[in-house]
């Protein structure tokens, strides 16, 4: 609700009348679908004019628990639709904030209305860059978080619900093991 609603601390979507979610894969498909039911929800109940429609973007810059610091972009081969539109870009959790960042300004180059983030996480590292999204669920403290779409080299992804991997189960999963 706090998405369209004005009581955002980021700046209301409540005016606008085409929102495009761009979801970003893999991690952040969970929170997303659960976001957009609860956002089409609100919208019916309080009859706001806005439509939603979701494309969906991947961000790679993981190889076990270390940030590459290079970002590979997979999905919507034509970004250009998304000129002129207002774009809430969807994360499952921001690091140290520099995908996010890159996101950002790679989005900037087709000029869209507007671009907002709404992640689930946000992780207090000190190897943060600063950035912090617009809509947020929770902070976590600087642990490798899994679950509710969040993996560890593809594995738990699936958990229900969202866990710390201990450094055995860290050793075990870890590519190459």
């Amino acid at each position: 609700e706090a998405v369209v609603s004005t009581q955002s601390t980021g700046g209301s979507l409540e005016n606008c009348k085409q929102l495009v979610i761009l979801c970003v894969l893999k991690g952040g498909y969970k929170f997303c679908s659960e976001l957009v039911d609860s956002m089409e929800r609100h919208i019916c109940s309080c009859e706001i004019n806005m439509s939603i429609k979701v494309e969906f973007i991947r961000l790679k810059s993981y190889h076990n628990t270390e940030s590459t610091g290079d970002v590979e972009v997979i999905g919507l081969s034509d970004l250009s639709v998304l000129t002129g539109k207002h774009i809430l870009i969807v994360e499952d959790i921001i690091d140290t904030g520099k995908t996010m960042t890159y996101a950002l300004k790679l989005l900037e180059k087709f000029k869209p209305a507007k671009v907002q983030c709404a992640s689930l996480l946000l992780k207090r590292t000190p190897k943060s860059c600063g950035y912090i999204p617009e809509y947020l669920g929770f902070t976590v403290e600087n642990r490798f978080i899994v679950g509710y779409g969040i993996d560890y080299n593809e594995y738990f992804r699936d958990l229900p619900h969202i866990a710390v991997i201990n450094e055995a189960g860290i050793k075990h999963f870890e590519e190459g093991a």
